[in-house]
């Protein structure tokens, strides 16, 4: 039984196939349900023991940790009802998250927000990042979300960039996350590749027909 932590960005989760514990600052864990050649079937885990459905970062990293098991620069993750596909690519791994789907903006709490689907809940706010730790806890809890969501709050910088942070359903503020990137780059740009600024570093998404790619690190504590 064996446990090992992984970043993205900051954005930190211990990766197990048997017993582990979370530390303060970990964003989460990634239980290892099973193995078979290049494909890995997770469930992500959240500090307050909530499960999510989906991770970006959190399903790169169990990609990644799998190359590193295999030597091979390919895994599917199968999380849920998505399948995952994780390519290496020099430093970086690129990530197939599938279908996103945009909805029609709503006015919630006096905000104008626009959900998110990607395969788990997103709110995403047009405004100054360094609210969310007023938006985010409000719109987490907030009844139209009975389940809890996701919140962004971005500025976009220009065509094809965008600044923001992430309070994330069950751990509070993150330094980056691979789901929201894709939220925040569909909610703003709608199709074509967008480059996301975090706090804790920049993910690049591409957009196209409905799905999204995503390119990021995911490295070893």
């Amino acid at each position: 039984m064996t446990s090992s932590r992984w970043h993205a960005h900051g954005n930190v989760y211990v990766v197990a196939d048997g017993a582990y514990e979370l530390e303060p600052g970990d964003d989460g864990a990634i239980e290892v349900v099973s193995v078979d050649g290049d494909e890995v079937e997770i469930v992500i885990v959240n500090p307050d023991g909530s499960h999510a459905e989906m991770s970006g970062n959190g399903t790169r990293i169990a990609g990644a940790w799998l190359m590193a098991h295999t030597g091979g620069a390919n895994a599917r993750v199968l999380v849920g009802d998505r399948v995952v596909d994780v390519r290496r690519s020099s430093d970086l791994y690129e990530s197939d998250l599938g279908e996103v789907q945009v909805h029609a903006r709503e006015k919630i709490a006096g905000l104008d927000v626009t959900p998110v689907s990607v395969g788990n809940p997103h709110a995403v706010v047009v405004g100054d990042p360094d609210d969310i730790e007023l938006i985010g806890p409000l719109l987490e809890t907030h009844p139209r979300f009975p389940d809890r969501t996701n919140v962004q709050v971005a500025h976009v910088d220009g065509p094809g960039e965008v600044t923001a942070r992430v309070w994330e359903r069950g751990v509070g503020e993150t330094s980056a996350s691979g789901s929201s990137a894709v939220a925040i780059a569909a909610a703003t740009h709608g199709q074509g590749e967008v480059l996301v600024h975090f706090p804790g570093g920049d993910l690049r998404v591409r957009l196209a027909n409905g799905r999204a790619t995503v390119i990021g690190p995911a490295v070893p504590v």
